[in-house]
């Protein structure tokens, strides 16, 4: 049975975050808010808690994870960063984009693009979930809460709980939250390229 934290989506209760950071780090799968929609997380050395995640969105091995990283310096632990990448997402972050490279060894090989082991990276610009990852004190594993046959991710935390309340160990709500993808900027070593234009504006690239 999942619990339910009200926390205030722009002055977060921090004894509500601290008591969030304990579930996580017990093995719990969380609902949190970001900026671009809801998502569902845990922490990156679970694999229990991944698998839980899979099964919840019924995610197959090709599809592309994400960590939340509270800022630069703990991109460049799990990322193999270029000065340009470096320099693109100090300029677009915080913010609702999810950036694609190439994993180091720091990233379990599970989280990893099987073939191109690649992983995606984001900053969101949501109190809560900088929060999260800045308590946590390690990237937060993470995925939009899209479920089986819904082309969108969940917008009211009252029907995530009724939804997922026996899968889950907590739902932050946060309020409504509309969903919209985050714009996805993949680094390669044929350069820098958007692969999805979403929420996340870069001027730069256009």
């Amino acid at each position: 049975m999942a619990q339910f934290f009200e926390i205030h989506p722009e002055s977060p209760q921090l004894r509500l975050i601290h008591r969030a950071v304990e579930i996580i780090r017990k093995g719990g799968v969380i609902v949190y808010p970001t900026d671009s929609s809801y998502a569902i997380a845990c922490q990156i050395g679970d694999k229990q808690a991944l698998d839980k995640i899979r099964r919840i969105r019924q995610l197959d091995d090709k599809h592309d994870f994400t960590l939340v990283c509270k800022d630069l310096t703990q991109i460049s632990m799990f990322t193999k960063m270029g000065n340009d990448a470096h320099r693109l997402i100090k300029a677009l972050t915080p913010g609702p984009f999810t950036f694609i490279l190439e994993a180091t060894r720091e990233v379990p090989r599970r989280l990893q693009h099987p073939k191109k082991k690649t992983v995606g990276i984001r900053i969101p610009d949501h109190p809560v979930a900088q929060l999260l990852v800045q308590e946590l004190g390690e990237p937060l594993f993470s995925s939009s809460l899209i479920l089986p046959g819904d082309s969108d991710a969940l917008t009211d935390p009252y029907d995530i709980r009724v939804r997922l309340e026996h899968e889950l160990d907590l739902v932050i709500d946060a309020g409504i939250i509309e969903s919209e993808q985050t714009t996805v900027i993949e680094f390669s070593s044929n350069g820098t390229e958007i692969i999805r234009q979403g929420k996340g504006i870069a001027p730069m690239l256009v």
